[in-house]
């Protein structure tokens, strides 16, 4: 069967700084994906019949009731969780979901996380809030070493509840071992959440059977980072956590009976999905995970390691160019190569690629600063604001990304990297907004959309 992997945005033409248009390319895939054609074309197929879920007694309303829970369905069941004793929770994005955990875990005093330097700041900061986080380490490449979650929580055991990890680095793309992780982790009597966010677009994710050791108890994801960016994220996990205890937000459609004095809670999700549900984030979620499901994920990864290897391979030729994280192909990675150009700030050598080049990536430290600091080797100290600060550029492909791009970009890092004292005296800093620009050049953002 044919599968429409076609991408929304890829004939558009951007201005640049010397004055014509060019063809832009997307590699900033790691912060947000635009969206399938097929993801496209069901929203727009639905927004005819949508309509208020779950109490509305009109066609329109049950039938978005019904597309919306086959929505929910499709979620879990494209994991392998088994919906007889899982369920998923619909959210914003993952940031959502993980905080959602967070408050929902019946915590006591004493209670630890397990987390690691690698974590992106929403699978970190939520944990601080609520228990003693422990930091598994890294090893020397930058890939997380498991030898060194296995002796903490054999140190720490029974106060360890949960192991919080990533399953692709949204800074290196490497890919720990999260079935490992959990054979570890319930070996020692704890639970293991995934932060599924950059790994759910680019490899099949199965959970295994609850009962498994290798069995992903939690698992949070993003809509945005898997072609479906319509406000739509999700936690999956075991329903009887969820008809635990009190939901974070009370209000519409979170209870089953309320009085004067008390309130019944409903049953899981309606217990954690207070007020009117986002309907078209659930269609559009669902409809990519079908579509990238059809078209083999494993099948589109291989693909993604030929680009890899041409784009880390490339960038490691140029002059100047520092690489960050294991060597290409020691460890296994997603499609993600984070870099900097000596004599260069990355955040000009990003405006650079934007308004020269019509190329779109991403400079900084990526919600991820613990993990960029360690792998500049800059310490723990928060650095001032400025054009020198610490960070990197980030390079991230998807699906829809091409040979022809890859090489676009290389071209322009090593025409920058010849040049850098003309792009230097060509760009300003500006304090305000905190980004580089070309002097005396702003585009006119209202000839390219209006509201």
């Amino acid at each position: 069967m044919a599968v429409d992997l076609g991408v929304v945005g890829l004939d558009v033409y951007v201005p640049t700084r010397r004055g014509y248009r060019r063809p832009y390319i997307n590699l900033d895939n790691a912060a947000s994906t635009p969206p399938l054609v097929a993801v496209a074309r069901k929203v727009e197929e639905f927004l005819p019949w949508y309509a208020s879920v779950h109490r509305g007694a009109g066609f329109k309303s049950r039938l978005a009731t019904e597309i919306f829970e086959e929505a929910r369905r499709i979620v879990v069941a494209s994991f392998g969780f088994s919906p007889a004793t899982n369920v998923a929770i619909f959210v914003k994005n993952a940031t959502e979901a993980l905080n959602k955990l967070a408050h929902r875990w019946p915590w006591e005093a004493g209670d630890i996380v397990i987390s690691s330097l690698a974590e992106h700041h929403s699978n970190d900061l939520p944990w601080r809030k609520k228990a003693r986080v422990l930091r598994l380490g890294l090893r020397p490449d930058g890939s997380l070493d498991l030898d060194h979650l296995a002796s903490l929580l054999a140190a720490h055991a029974p106060r360890v509840k949960l192991v919080a990890i990533t399953g692709a680095s949204n800074v290196t793309g490497v890919l720990p071992d999260i079935h490992q992780a959990a054979i570890l982790a319930h070996r020692y009597g704890a639970k293991i959440v995934v932060d599924a966010a950059q790994l759910a677009g680019h490899r099949p994710i199965f959970a295994f059977p609850d009962d498994d050791p290798r069995h992903l108890d939690f698992m949070a994801l993003s809509g945005h980072k898997i072609y479906a960016p319509f406000g739509q994220g999700a936690l999956i996990g075991p329903r009887s956590f969820f008809a635990r205890g009190d939901p974070e937000y009370a209000g519409g459609g979170t209870v089953s009976f309320v009085t004067p004095e008390s309130v019944a809670w409903a049953l899981p999700p309606a217990r954690d999905e207070a007020g009117t549900p986002n309907t078209i984030g659930a269609v559009a979620m669902a409809v990519a995970l079908k579509t990238l499901q059809a078209a083999d994920l494993s099948r589109l990864a291989r693909r993604e390691y030929g680009l890899t290897k041409r784009l880390y391979g490339g960038l490691a030729r140029i002059p100047g160019v520092v690489l960050y994280g294991p060597p290409f192909p020691t460890v296994d990675r997603i499609g993600i190569v984070s870099f900097n150009l000596a004599g260069l700030p990355h955040g000009l050598v990003a405006a650079v690629l934007a308004c020269d080049y019509a190329i779109g990536v991403r400079s900084g430290c990526f919600c991820a600063h613990p993990y960029v600091a360690w792998l500049l080797g800059t310490g723990g100290t928060t650095p001032p604001p400025g054009p020198e600060r610490p960070g990197m550029v980030r390079v991230s492909l998807g699906l829809y990304n091409t040979e022809e791009d890859v090489d676009r970009l290389l071209h322009a890092i090593a025409e920058i990297a010849a040049e850098s004292g003309y792009y230097r005296r060509c760009y300003e800093y500006e304090e305000g907004e905190g980004i580089w620009w070309p002097r005396g050049w702003r585009p006119e953002w209202g000839k390219w959309f209006r509201l």
